[in-house]
């Protein structure tokens, strides 16, 4: 769960390194166009927190009070990395069993390798 159970942050941009932490930590960064924005931005004022905007990240649109659904683009990797709640690491075990393959793989074929020692200890 995130803090103040804030799911969404919708800007104009956001910095490449902000935008990898938000998916990180389960944000769903939205960037719009600067008329969308600026519409948008005049729909949330008027409405001053009495009405809810609702985010549907499957269909990807935000649809609320005082005017028409609106929509954004998201990479099928990030949205089901949002969808299915996974990090970095999340990510990387959905491969576990290429992983072992290519470790077997590698094993047999450089035997040397696994065998190796660090020296510095």
């Amino acid at each position: 769960m995130l803090a103040n159970n804030i799911r969404v942050i919708v800007a104009r941009s956001f910095a490449d390194i902000y935008r990898e932490n938000c998916l990180q930590n389960g944000l769903l960064p939205i960037v719009l166009g600067a008329q969308e924005a600026e519409a948008f931005e005049q729909r949330v004022v008027a409405v001053n927190g009495s009405a809810p905007f609702t985010v549907d990240l499957l269909a990807q649109r935000i649809s609320g009070p005082g005017g028409p659904d609106l929509t954004f683009d998201i990479s099928a990797a990030d949205r089901m990395r949002l969808m299915e709640g996974l990090d970095d690491i999340g990510l990387t075990l959905k491969h576990t069993d290429e992983i072992a393959a290519w470790e077997h793989a590698s094993s047999a074929a450089q035997p040397w390798l696994q065998s190796a020692t660090d020296s510095r200890m």
